[in-house]
């Protein structure tokens, strides 16, 4: 049984108005405990209206979605707890930072839960060390943070509910390289420690490759394809179409052999350069 899932979902913004807008249909998605998944697709496809469906921000017009098996709206108070079990970080969450200092936005989705105060203040700390944020920042205006510092406080507002789904839209958007690789790093060190299902929205070819188990691609609202990264980039015919590009180092790789070369289909710069440490120990050896 998959820990979350939707079944012929559907939804229709302004429906029975002029301004009706069908954004999703009879989507099926599902990710499972541990899992990190990865949300790919051109503007409009989609990808954000669906994730807010999962801890139930927006109700669908059509179909279902199930955590532990259960419909999240089969009461008020199963579809209450699903937000403190199916955690949401919006794209650009630093703006959702309102609190007087750091730490008390970070407390501030643990104390909704009615946790008593050493069992917040544990989770604020461990929440604050994923993001790598330090016990002095804690007690600074989160105002006051660099942008990269703002991201980092309002991820582990989300983290310190300790959700067994955590769902982010574009993470890492506006981060440079460095900033970028560490801030997924700090995500997979939840995953791992946590055993969380991480659902992620992209749109980083190269972040999805290097970072996803298994990947969904949005188009006009409905799900065209499915699967590992190299099931889904092999396809990359089909997805140019969409809007979309297979990760920099395929492409390199590609034109590699298209002019002869005899390398490998990579799709991380890992793999390339396990594919050219092989080639060059081959060669060494003959």
């Amino acid at each position: 049984m998959s820990l979350i899932e939707t079944r012929k979902l559907g939804h229709v913004y302004s429906q029975g108005t002029p301004l009706e807008f069908t954004a999703l249909s009879d989507v099926d998605f599902s990710a499972e405990a541990g899992e990190f998944i990865g949300l790919i697709g051109h503007t409009g496809s989609g990808k954000s209206t669906l994730i807010q469906h999962l801890n139930g921000l927006l109700k669908p017009t059509s179909g279902e979605v199930l955590f532990q098996g259960e419909n999240i709206y089969k009461d008020k108070q199963f579809t209450h707890q699903l937000r403190f079990h199916v955690g949401l970080v919006f794209q650009y969450p630093e703006y959702q930072l309102f609190e007087e200092t750091v730490y008390k936005d970070i407390s501030f989705g643990p104390k909704n839960m009615g946790l008593d105060e050493k069992e917040i203040d544990r989770r604020v700390h461990e929440a604050a060390a994923f993001v790598e944020l330090s016990d002095e920042v804690l007690q600074a205006s989160p105002f006051d943070l660099s942008g990269g510092q703002k991201r980092r406080a309002a991820i582990a507002g989300v983290i310190a509910m300790e959700p067994e789904v955590l769902v982010l839209d574009e993470p890492t958007a506006g981060l440079d390289p460095s900033g970028r690789e560490s801030l997924l790093a700090n995500i997979r060190a939840y995953r791992d420690k946590m055993n969380a299902t991480v659902i992620m929205v992209s749109h980083s070819m190269e972040e999805i490759a290097e970072t996803v188990d298994r990947l969904y691609v949005m188009r006009k609202g409905t799900i065209a394809m499915s699967g590992t990264p190299m099931e889904v980039f092999e396809r990359a015919e089909e997805l140019q179409p969409m809007g979309l590009a297979v990760p920099q180092i395929t492409e390199v790789f590609t034109a590699l052999r298209a002019r002869g070369a005899n390398v490998p289909n990579v799709y991380t710069v890992e793999q390339a350069v396990r594919a050219i440490s092989e080639m060059k120990g081959g060669a060494a050896s003959c």
